[in-house]
């Protein structure tokens, strides 16, 4: 069954979203059934709420731009840390 880009309303704040092929693929192997009702700002919101507040950020200099980011964990010493965007080149790099 091809699967399509979705256009979803969400039901906490009436915002539009996608439901893109690749989330409904990654749905369909955990074997959910429903769309998702909120959109992804709502859900990660709402996420964070749950767990009790905010999470604490850490500041970093990413190891291969310089730039300086923030990250949700203690960094190691022994282990690089890239921003967002190095970290998307990086792991798209591996794959």
């Amino acid at each position: 069954m091809p699967f399509t880009d979705k256009t979803l309303v969400c039901r906490e704040c009436g915002a539009q979203f996608v439901f893109t092929v690749g989330e409904q693929e990654f749905y369909l192997s955990r074997g959910l059934m429903n769309e998702p009702a909120r959109c992804p700002e709502c859900r990660s919101s709402r996420r964070q709420s749950r767990a009790g507040g905010s999470r604490e950020m850490f500041k970093v200099i990413c190891a291969s731009c310089g730039n300086e980011a923030q990250v949700p964990f203690q960094p190691r010493l022994d282990k690089p840390v890239y921003c967002n965007d190095c970290f998307a080149k990086t792991r798209s790099q591996r794959a």
